[in-house]
C-alpha cells in the first residue's frame, strides 16, 4: 500500500484510484457508524476522496495514509451532522421502506445504536476497521486512555444487554 501512496503523492491518478478502491468498504463502514442515510454516507465518502486527492502532498508518511484518510472521513461525517442540525423540518417526511440488509447487519446496527456516538465510532474503528487504540486516539484527537475506557464501557454495556444474568450476578 505504501508504494501506491507514494505513487499517488506524485499525482498518479491510477495509483490513487486503486488506493481508494481498496479502502472503499472500510470508508463505508466508518461513515455508517456516524451517519445513517446512504446519501449522507456517499457525500461524506465523496468529499473525503476529493480532499485526500487535493491534500495528499500534506501527508507526512505514506504508512499513515489509512489513518489520515479515516480522520478526514470522520471530520466530513461530523460536518454533515452539524449541517443537518441547522435545518428545521416544517413538514413530516413520508416514511420509505428500508432495504433488506440481512439479519446480521440489522442486529449489528441495533447493537451500535445502543452506544453513544463517540463510543460507536471507537467500536467501529477498533473491531471493524482493526485500528490500534493509539491510532484511534490520534484520529479522534483524544487520549489513548479515553479510547480504552470507551471500549471497556461499550463492551460492558453490550454484555449486560445481551446477558442480563451478568447484571444480576454483580448485584448479588
Amino acid at each position: 500500500m505504501e508504494y501506491l501512496v507514494k505513487q499517488a503523492m506524485q499525482k498518479d491518478a491510477e495509483a490513487f484510484a486503486t488506493l481508494i478502491r481498496n479502502q472503499m468498504q472500510n470508508m463505508y463502514k466508518t461513515a455508517r457508524a456516524i451517519l445513517y442515510s446512504d446519501e449522507d454516507i456517499a457525500d461524506a465518502i465523496q468529499d473525503t476522496i476529493l480532499t485526500c486527492w487535493e491534500k495528499l502532498s500534506q501527508l507526512e508518511e505514506a504508512k499513515y495514509f489509512r489513518t489520515w484518510m479515516t480522520r478526514i472521513l470522520i471530520n466530513k461525517c461530523y460536518d454533515i451532522l452539524r449541517a443537518q442540525q441547522k435545518f428545521v423540518l416544517v413538514e413530516t417526511v413520508p416514511e420509505t421502506a428500508a432495504p433488506d440488509l440481512g439479519f446480521a447487519n440489522l442486529e449489528w446496527n441495533q447493537v451500535l445504536e445502543r452506544l453513544k456516538p463517540k463510543d460507536r465510532i471507537v467500536v467501529i474503528l477498533y473491531y471493524v476497521e482493526g485500528f490500534k487504540t493509539s491510532e484511534i486516539a490520534q484520529m479522534l484527537e483524544m487520549p489513548e486512555s479515553t479510547v480504552r475506557g470507551s471500549l471497556a464501557r461499550s463492551r460492558g454495556k453490550l454484555a449486560t444487554e445481551y446477558y442480563p444474568e451478568i447484571k444480576e450476578e454483580k448485584s448479588v
